[in-house]
């Protein structure tokens, strides 16, 4: 794998995992105001919690290897934190429609990845792919967990997820590249 290629990786997913780590954030925010909602904000705030691991591991993989991050982290953050917010406005079940959205087109993002790196000889090559899966997993728990909470009952569930996915993958080419 070329070093430009794995830059893109690894930018690309430090950006994901701080636009995660943001959402939640802005559920938090709404659920933590909303009487009789504490269970759904420490639900929120364990799935924060482990997009929190993912990213400090992709802050110290950023710092070590000298890559650049991707220029639209303000926006990123701006957005993440808005769909974060007005998903948990529009309900627990549409705060889970986003995590159910999101962790699908993650899933996949991270497949790809996987699949990319699978022929690796690299010592650090193979540690990435390592983390990857793990990081994978906790994102196919996140995806588990909002359908288990109603994500697919979400009125115009279909079209939402397709919004949010489609967004995600524009994020997801932009911040490899810029």
């Amino acid at each position: 794998m070329t070093s430009d290629r794995l830059a893109e990786m690894i930018r690309v997913d430090h950006a994901g995992e701080h636009g995660a780590v943001r959402i939640y954030h802005g559920q938090k925010a709404v659920f933590d105001k909303v009487e009789g909602k504490q269970e759904t904000a420490k639900l929120v705030a364990h799935m924060a919690e482990q997009e929190a691991e993912h990213l400090a591991y992709f802050d110290a993989l950023v710092s070590a290897r000298d890559i650049r991050p991707t220029a639209f982290g303000p926006l990123w953050d701006m957005a993440g934190f808005t769909l974060g917010a007005v998903t948990a406005l529009m309900g627990e079940k549409a705060a889970m429609a986003c995590t159910a959205a999101v962790e699908t087109e993650i899933d996949a993002h991270y497949a790809a990845q996987l699949a990319a790196l699978a022929d690796s000889d690299d010592k650090d090559d193979k540690a990435l792919a390592k983390k990857i899966e793990k990081f994978r997993a906790d994102e196919a728990e996140h995806k588990h967990t909002a359908i288990e909470h109603g994500a697919e009952e979400t009125p115009g569930y279909q079209m939402m997820s397709r919004i949010i996915r489609l967004g995600c993958r524009v994020a997801i080419r932009t911040s490899e590249k810029i």
